[in-house]
């Protein structure tokens, strides 16, 4: 027969349990976070989407309109990002979202990404980002409004390449843990 673990002890590891809900408004930050950069996308919308009618006059050229479309992408990429860790952090750490199983707007995913698979999700959206951003910079090499900054341009690449070799190690890692029985 188990051993009653006295009052005290239960009490804390309740009220232990119970602290996970002070990250419920860490949470709703998130949700301001997304609503601010909803707020900058359509900033950006309004502020290219004109430039396009002009485009070959001056204004915008073919690789500014895909440069304002990786702006974009990018930016929509920070709010997928966002919405990533807003539901799996919230599932996985605070309490499951009472949400109908088969309603049809509902993400496969949703439900089913552990810490492991939000961490892989977290930095392919990182490096997609950032190779976005390296994209960009490229693209600006020889522009007169553009300075060639070479040691801005070699950090964005050393930056870009551990966030690549952070992804593959923390897989890897993943990886080498699923195939012990202890994990």
């Amino acid at each position: 027969m188990a051993e009653k673990k006295p009052w005290a002890e239960t009490q804390f590891e309740r009220n232990l349990f119970r602290a996970r809900w002070l990250m419920a408004p860490f949470y709703l930050g998130l949700v301001a976070a997304l609503v601010m950069l909803l707020v900058v996308f359509v900033r950006e919308l309004i502020y290219y989407v004109p430039q396009a009618f002009v485009m070959g006059e001056g204004h915008m050229k073919s690789d500014g309109a895909i440069l304002a479309i990786l702006s974009l992408v990018d930016l929509s990429l920070a709010g997928n990002l966002l919405l990533i860790v807003l539901y799996s952090g919230y599932e996985n750490f605070v309490s499951k979202l009472d949400l109908d199983e088969n309603h049809v707007d509902r993400p496969p995913w949703m439900g089913t990404v552990d810490f492991s698979g939000l961490k892989m999700k977290l930095i392919a959206s990182i490096v997609a980002i950032s190779a976005i951003y390296l994209l960009k910079s490229f693209m600006n090499i020889g522009k007169p409004d553009y300075p060639l900054d070479q040691a801005a341009l070699l950090w964005a690449v050393v930056i870009h390449l551990t966030f690549v070799v952070s992804g593959v190690l923390l897989a890897l890692m993943d990886w080498i843990a699923s195939k012990t029985d202890k994990h």
